[in-house]
């Protein structure tokens, strides 16, 4: 289904008062870990291997071979090695490999976030734990805490359905939390094996975007409060949110949940409403904090791919070289779901750290159809 209008766009957005708070009063990012599995291809090396899971013997290639080589991938990184994908059969073998290995990446990513900002597993109060490629009650947070020696008091929020936004939307909350709680520390921990939900025999174009863009994952955030003293050195503080759901766009993005697990659900107007819609929302959010799109330094965006990249560079009039680390991120890894844009937050702080007082972006889109907006200094 393609949405073409969004009922919201005739009515005026509501103005907000400047909600900035002074220097020194956010949430300090200390640190990011990004955790990927042994199992790397590259994009070449797939494209027939995914045809074979997904196609029937004989069946025309030129699309799958066409989505792949413009899906601006060069290498990714699988859950498991691509020859036993055909072994996993019902989705319930699918969960269960996404279980196994979701507490070994999610381990490595936590352990070693918490190491980088030199805290331990008893520092953390609150663990918010995402993923939307499996499923797991107790969740993935509650397998990990005994694992990792978290406190038994340790406050946990295990989050389902946000997708590709989690990332953009777990900070956030991270975010929120802490202004409440100044005092704590806090974790975002993404765990996507999205290589798990390829639907075998099944030649939609959804399947097969699905089976071009997307890699496996996980990644942590380490957030303290503005009560905590950080290491000099820290990486950006978080000022200030924004989430924005688009009414009448709850097809464009998701799954069609059955007997086969996640069948994915991706309309080709996702870029189009980005390029109608977005750059509006995140101005009026720049502006309540006084600020354009010029005075934004370094943008981390999420690499929904090269389409959707081009629509957000366009519909806020980025210059050609805004979003190189989110391309870079995409052709290293694929689209990782919601680790994607920590681990561009990662790479953006180790490979082109912001001047101090820069101001940065973070956005991500998602299911819903929904963005997020987290405004950075660095």
């Amino acid at each position: 289904m393609r949405v073409t209008a969004l009922v919201d766009d005739a009515l005026p957005l509501p103005a907000a008062p400047s909600r900035t708070p002074p220097p020194g009063t956010g949430t300090a990012v200390a640190a990011i870990r990004t955790a990927l599995p042994p199992h790397r291809y590259t994009q070449d090396d797939l494209t027939e291997a995914i045809g074979d899971l997904c196609l029937s013997p004989g069946a025309d290639r030129a699309l799958l071979r066409r989505l792949h080589a413009s899906a601006g991938v060069r290498t990714r990184h699988l859950a498991l090695p691509i020859e036993r994908y055909t072994d996993l059969g019902d989705f319930g073998r699918s969960n269960d490999a996404w279980l196994a290995a979701g507490l070994e990446l999610g381990e490595e990513a936590l352990t070693g976030a918490l190491r980088e900002a030199g805290l331990g597993p008893a520092d953390v109060d609150l663990l918010v734990c995402t993923s939307i490629t499996g499923i797991a009650a107790p969740s993935l947070d509650a397998r990990l805490a005994g694992r990792l020696g978290l406190r038994p008091d340790v406050k946990r929020l295990p989050v389902f359905g946000l997708g590709c936004v989690a990332g953009a939307a777990g900070l956030a909350r991270l975010h929120d939390y802490l202004r409440g709680h100044p005092s704590d520390t806090a974790v975002l921990l993404s765990v996507e094996l999205c290589s798990l939900t390829l639907q075998r025999h099944d030649a939609s174009r959804a399947n097969l975007v699905a089976g071009a863009l997307f890699g496996d994952g996980a990644a942590a955030l380490v957030a303290r409060g503005s009560g905590t003293v950080g290491p000099a050195g820290a990486g950006p503080t978080v000022v200030a949110t924004r989430s924005r759901l688009y009414p009448d766009t709850e097809q464009l993005l998701g799954w069609d949940i059955g007997p086969t697990g996640f069948r994915a659900v991706i309309d080709a107007g996702v870029p189009g409403i980005v390029r109608d819609h977005l750059g509006r929302h995140l101005r009026a959010f720049l502006a309540d904090h006084g600020l354009t799109t010029d005075d934004i330094g370094s943008w981390v965006c999420h690499p929904g791919g090269p389409r959707v990249l081009s629509a957000v560079a366009d519909t806020l009039g980025l210059p050609g070289d805004a979003l190189d680390t989110a391309r870079h991120s995409l052709a290293a890894v694929g689209n990782m779901s919601s680790a994607s844009v920590l681990h561009i937050l990662q790479k953006t702080w180790e490979r082109h750290r912001p001047e101090p007082g820069t101001w940065g972006l973070l956005l991500a889109m998602g299911p819903g159809f929904c963005s997020e907006a987290v405004l950075l200094r660095w």
